[in-house]
């Protein structure tokens, strides 16, 4: 039978094969299946847990893993390059884009929206504060992810790799179960928001690439859901109005400001984890085609 064959399969090394895994578990591992999500070992460290936190964590991959993007127009940047009055200008800038065409030629990038069960129960996600001596977004917080290189197999590659790169997230430890529709950044940069479960959050070391990141954190994921700590500016970008959305967030000592296409992002990662919109309005600046 398959369900078996899948079932065997899931087994963890150190597993005995005369103890049955969950019966609940095996929809869940049917579904990663179907979703071609590679089952990894890090999924079932914690099974046995009373409080039952791997499977949680497998049920929400489980969700996660058949959502689908809404459409969107993989050639609009195109057409907004060819607008070339100098009527349109990059977000949060007012630089003509026909100016300098090479600034804001077309580039593709991937983050991290790294997800994990907190000691209360609570979804986390792990942030990052840029360093200061960047030359764009300094010192600002952001979820761990760069720009697309050759050899990158996909968006979830791009994600881990860069996430290696600037907080040794190892990629082993991470699954990545749903991909979101694209976000711009104000030069126009194609940012795709990638979902990972960290099963095993206490097999994360952090070390820090001093030249990219200053400080490694955590928040709630569902505090951007609420109007809590909240704050907003508005903005407008090829005659359409829009919100930009500030998170005043502390922890410990240390004060953090989580806004713009970060804030952005994880509003909508939230929206969809959760499966209920903020508590405030979006109003997300809209891209025209011609």
């Amino acid at each position: 039978m398959a369900t078996w064959r899948i079932e065997m399969a899931c087994i963890p090394a150190n597993h005995s094969n005369k103890e049955p895994l969950p019966a609940t578990l095996l929809p869940i591992l049917i579904n990663f299946y179907k979703c071609k999500i590679p089952l990894t070992h890090a999924m079932f460290m914690d099974s046995s847990n009373s409080n039952g936190g791997s499977e949680r964590l497998l049920a929400l991959a489980q969700r996660l893993c058949l959502y689908k993007p809404p459409p969107f127009p993989e050639d609009i940047l195109d057409h907004i390059m060819e607008k070339d009055d100098g009527s349109v200008v990059s977000q949060e800038t007012t630089t003509p884009i026909h100016q300098n065409k090479e600034k804001f030629r077309y580039k593709r990038a991937a983050v991290l929206i790294c997800i994990f069960e907190g000691d209360a129960g609570d979804l986390r996600v792990i942030l990052t504060k840029r360093s200061s001596k960047l030359s764009t977004y300094s010192g600002e917080v952001a979820l761990p992810g760069g720009k697309a290189e050759e050899g990158d197999k996909d968006d979830g590659d791009t994600a881990k790799r860069e996430a290696m790169e600037e907080i040794g997230l190892d990629p082993e430890l991470v699954d990545v179960v749903a991909v979101l529709e694209p976000f711009f950044s104000k030069y126009l940069m194609r940012v795709v928001p990638v979902i990972g479960i960290l099963h095993d959050k206490n097999a994360f070391k952090p070390v820090l690439n001093p030249a990219e990141v200053e400080a490694v954190f955590d928040a709630p994921l569902e505090m951007f859901l609420k109007d809590e700590n909240r704050s907003q500016e508005k903005m407008q970008w090829m005659g359409e109005n829009y919100l930009i959305h500030l998170f005043d967030y502390e922890v410990g000592n240390k004060k953090y400001l989580i806004w713009g296409l970060t804030a952005g992002i994880l509003i909508r990662a939230a929206s969809i984890v959760y499966q209920r919109p903020p508590a405030f309005m979006e109003q997300n600046p809209k891209f025209k085609v011609p």
